[in-house]
């Protein structure tokens, strides 16, 4: 009798360590990837793509659909749109929650996440540790059991860390090697990573756990420096600086490796901690990689050159057209007792006593608000507010007003979204399409949106002014905009 072969949704499909996996899984599970663009590819045998925005939860749900299991491999370090307005930090938050409920409304039986990690002093955690550990609480937030595979430095060609020290050993005549080189941290090869995601699929006994794997040696950030020289045949002297200096690390890693400063601000930042696998954390046949660091690297060097002959040969692929849609993330604590619908409702009730006369907000019906300035009778932005989900979720989609180029499969929206159990609420504009030149749009309308959201902040700073614990003003800082 044939046995009947589980569905599994991989969101990440497309990603260096996703295509890797996809091929171990086809070869036990029938494998839905999830994809932006997965309608630009091609379905094989146990292998369905599906096109899937993860910031959409509309899009997420239908994703998952007819899944036992999902694998949630997705980092948004680097920006999303033409113009995105946030940290990384808010932005994973809103694409593990978009999983964590579209999990819960097609009863998946477990999600697989793979996560850093994560040190003991989880006080002082950098911004990426910190956003991993947020990430893994959010995706159990709804009932789904979540199995975490916390890794250190995944060897390979591609991926984030290890190309990075690549590049520093190739381009470097000399390595100065500041303090947190001396730092322990665990590397594993990628082959081990995806033998621990795949093994750890439909275990019911590593449900709600998190599971620390390494390769067969753990060393320091100047070992592994040294080591990938060896290998290399680079013989460049190194000094050890006596300085942590992880700010003026960031900086020269990023103009020596030629890495976005959105990925390598971040992975430096997280170099500062020990990062070795507990013992505690670990199951055996799971957590116990086989593969040398040495052996990894040669594998990824050997790798790297085969994919730059291949490329070589078949000539580089053509670009797609850039959009010119904007995504602003901006995260904001709600008073005690409120949630995400009162704050959409808020804050279009602010917005108009805040700015008069400039602007003015028109109740049209039931559902649609338009915002108008004096002596223009057209609004500037009309927003239909979506039916009520639930009081953790509100959305305003932009159906209209000068400011913006509405089609009619425009999916811009504005959503006020509540963080599980606390009262953190992030707002977000998605897929915005401005009316404005794209220049003169960005150097006015994006700035004065930050302004607003600053100003949003500190209007809900004053209503929770009587509370217990007030929120330090000096925290709420006008987000860093990116494009």
């Amino acid at each position: 009798m044939t046995q009947t072969r589980k569905r599994l949704a991989l969101a990440g499909a497309t990603g260096y360590i996703g295509h890797n996996l996809l091929n171990e899984l086809k070869k036990k599970y029938d494998v839905i990837a999830l994809s932006r663009n997965g309608d630009d590819k091609e379905d094989e045998t146990h292998v369905e793509w599906r096109s899937c925005d993860l910031f959409s939860l509309n899009d997420t749900i239908d994703g998952l659909k007819g899944a036992d299991i999902a694998i949630y491999l997705v980092h948004s370090m680097m920006p999303s749109a033409k113009l995105t307005q946030g940290s990384f930090e808010d932005m994973d938050l809103i694409l593990a929650d978009n999983y964590a409920r579209a999990a819960k409304e097609n009863d998946i039986q477990q999600i697989v996440y793979l996560s850093g990690i994560i040190p003991d002093e989880t006080e002082d955690l950098s911004r990426h540790l910190k956003s991993r550990l947020e990430v893994e609480r959010v995706l159990g937030a709804y009932g789904t059991p979540v199995t975490t595979i916390r890794a250190a430095l995944i060897v390979g060609p591609k991926g984030s860390s290890f190309p990075i020290l690549s590049k520093l050993v190739k381009r470097l005549p000399v390595m100065l090697l500041p303090e947190w080189t001396r730092n322990q941290t665990h590397p594993i090869a990628l082959p081990d990573v995806i033998h621990a995601l795949g093994a750890s699929v439909g275990r019911e006994d590593l449900k709600n756990r998190a599971i620390d794997v390494g390769g067969p040696e753990s060393m320091t950030y100047k070992e592994m420096i040294l080591k990938t020289a060896e290998v290399m045949g680079k013989k460049q002297p190194t000094f050890d600086l006596p300085l942590m200096t992880v700010n003026l690390s960031r900086l020269w890693v990023t103009l020596v490796s030629g890495e976005p400063k959105e990925t390598v601000y971040p992975l430096v930042e997280s170099m500062i901690h020990e990062m070795v696998a507990d013992p505690d954390k670990m199951v055996d046949g799971i957590s116990d990689g086989k593969i040398t660091f040495e052996e990894s690297v040669r594998m990824a060097i050997k790798e790297e050159q085969e994919e730059k002959q291949q490329k070589k040969e078949s000539g580089h692929a053509a670009k797609k057209p850039a959009s010119l849609d904007v995504r602003s993330v901006q995260r904001v604590r709600l008073p005690e007792g409120r949630d995400a619908n009162w704050a959409a409702d808020d804050y279009v009730a602010w917005l108009s006593a805040f700015a008069k006369p400039f602007l003015t907000s028109h109740v049209a019906d039931e559902t649609r608000v338009q915002i108008h300035v004096p002596f223009i009778d057209s609004p500037l932005l009309e927003l239909t507010k979506e039916p009520f989900q639930d009081a953790q979720q509100a959305t305003y989609r932009i159906t209209g007003g000068l400011f913006a180029q509405v089609q009619e499969d425009s999916r811009g929206r504005i959503e006020f979204r509540q963080i599980p159990g606390s009262q953190e609420c992030l707002i977000a504009i998605h897929e915005y399409v401005p009316a404005l030149p794209w220049m003169i749009y960005k150097s006015t309308q994006a700035n004065v949106h930050l302004l607003v959201m600053y100003l949003f902040k500190l209007h809900l700073l004053r209503l929770m002014q009587t509370t217990e614990e007030r929120p330090d003003e000096s925290e709420m800082i006008v987000p860093e905009t990116t494009g």
